[in-house]
């Protein structure tokens, strides 16, 4: 990890207005997610902050899971102007090996443009899908 930056999991950490634009705003899978909803997904998961040495957040991702069977890893970003410096993969990397999710059994995600970053990471598409399903609520 470079020395400019460092991952936090710690919540009081966490710099809920700019996740909440972030998400809100400039994500494409959590347009219009209200900051309470924001708040909400965050007191109910695993969450990592990647910080400049001044405290400035500058990514984010968060883990729900039961640490023994699945993870679900959500909400991952980095802010602008600082993507294209390693960020995300650094912050990949450290969710990747967190000490809590080594027993893990398998982890998930959903992307519409990142499936090159993943595979990097050893994900593939679901293996038997059919004995998959899903429950959407509109």
């Amino acid at each position: 990890m470079s020395a400019d930056f460092y991952i936090s999991t710690e919540k009081s950490k966490m710099d809920v207005p700019l996740i909440h634009k972030y998400l809100s705003e400039e994500s494409y899978w959590a347009k219009g997610r209200s900051e309470e909803l924001v708040v909400k997904s965050m007191e109910n998961a695993l969450c990592f902050g990647v910080f400049a040495k001044d405290g400035e957040q500058i990514a984010f991702a968060r883990i729900v899971t039961d640490f023994v069977v699945f993870a679900w890893l959500m909400d991952v970003f980095v802010v602008e102007k600082h993507q294209g410096k390693g960020i995300g993969k650094m912050l990949l990397d450290y969710i990747f090996n967190y000490p809590e999710l080594q027993n893990v059994k398998g982890m998930g995600l959903r992307t519409n443009d990142a499936h090159s970053l993943y595979t990097t990471y050893g994900f593939e598409s679901i293996p038997n899908p059919e004995t998959w399903m899903f429950k959407k609520k509109n």
